[in-house]
């Protein structure tokens, strides 16, 4: 019952993953991440062009238990108030 329950705390957390925790990458690629890869698609990057502050959920690929962890970016939101950009006063 213990493990059940640690399983299920494991799948009750949900991981964002924002463009700047992403390293801002501007390729669609497989780049290190954390503690294995993230694959991100040139559809993922699109939406950070637009909205550079939406957060995609985390979604972790089954792969062998020796083998680094695999992610790709699953859904996105996006802020209700993004943050404004900054001002240039010169």
């Amino acid at each position: 019952m213990f493990s059940r329950l640690r399983v299920a705390e494991r799948q009750s957390v949900v991981n964002k993953v924002t463009w700047q925790k992403a390293g801002r990458v501007t390729e669609p690629g497989r780049y290190m991440f954390r503690y294995g890869w993230l694959t991100v698609t040139a559809d993922d990057l699109a939406v950070w062009q637009k909205f550079p502050e939406a957060s995609f959920t985390l979604v972790g690929l089954p792969s062998s238990p020796d083998a680094p962890e695999e992610y790709h970016l699953g859904a996105f939101e996006i802020p209700a108030h993004p943050s404004a950009p900054a001002i240039d006063e010169h």
